[in-house]
């Protein structure tokens, strides 16, 4: 049982990207706190000892993986690499919802696309595509435009540039309703 709640501790903690709680990480695997604190506490040994290319570690009040320190360069190449690598339909979905409707925010976007947009708005914002720029008024959420980075990368002087949207989408006020 232990192997196997470490395994899925182990699971759990490589998706998230913030440090998560003892309490909350129990009830995701369904176990008492008690036996995950320990499996924690077992796991972060056994990273340590094997050397792995990753750390368990306790911070902020939670628990989080992170890379070895010495293996951090390798993951900087990578990433940097990837971030020359083609956008995702649902970023290039995300992208072209904010360069029409700027200034807008993450609910606005959910709402036009119709899903979640959390993780494609963090990739947007890393690659330096698009940036906050400031606060809805009504709903205090962050809003969202596009970035020098983006005209450029589009080989535009401004957002007047943009195509026209095509004749047979629903108007923006029809979408705004939606």
């Amino acid at each position: 049982m232990a192997d196997r709640l470490s395994h899925a501790l182990e699971a759990v903690l490589l998706v998230v990207d913030t440090p998560v709680g003892s309490a909350e990480l129990a009830g995701a695997v369904e176990q008492p706190v008690e036996a995950v604190e320990e499996a924690l506490q077992q796991l972060s040994r056994e990273y340590d000892e094997a050397e792995r290319g990753i750390q368990l570690r306790e911070v902020a009040g939670g628990w989080r993986l992170y890379t070895r320190e010495e293996f951090a360069g390798a993951v900087e190449r990578l990433l940097l690499e990837g971030q020359r690598s083609r956008l995702t339909q649902a970023a290039l979905e995300t992208l072209s919802v904010i360069a029409y409707r700027q200034p807008v925010t993450r609910a606005r976007i959910s709402g036009i696309r119709g899903v979640g947009v959390d993780g494609v708005v963090r990739t947007l914002l890393g690659r330096g595509l698009i940036e906050e720029c400031g606060t809805d008024p009504d709903t205090g959420g962050g809003q969202y435009c596009t970035t020098g980075l983006f005209l450029e990368k589009l080989g535009l002087q401004s957002l007047a540039q943009l195509p026209s949207l095509a004749p047979l989408l629903p108007e923006l006020d029809t979408v705004d309703d939606a």
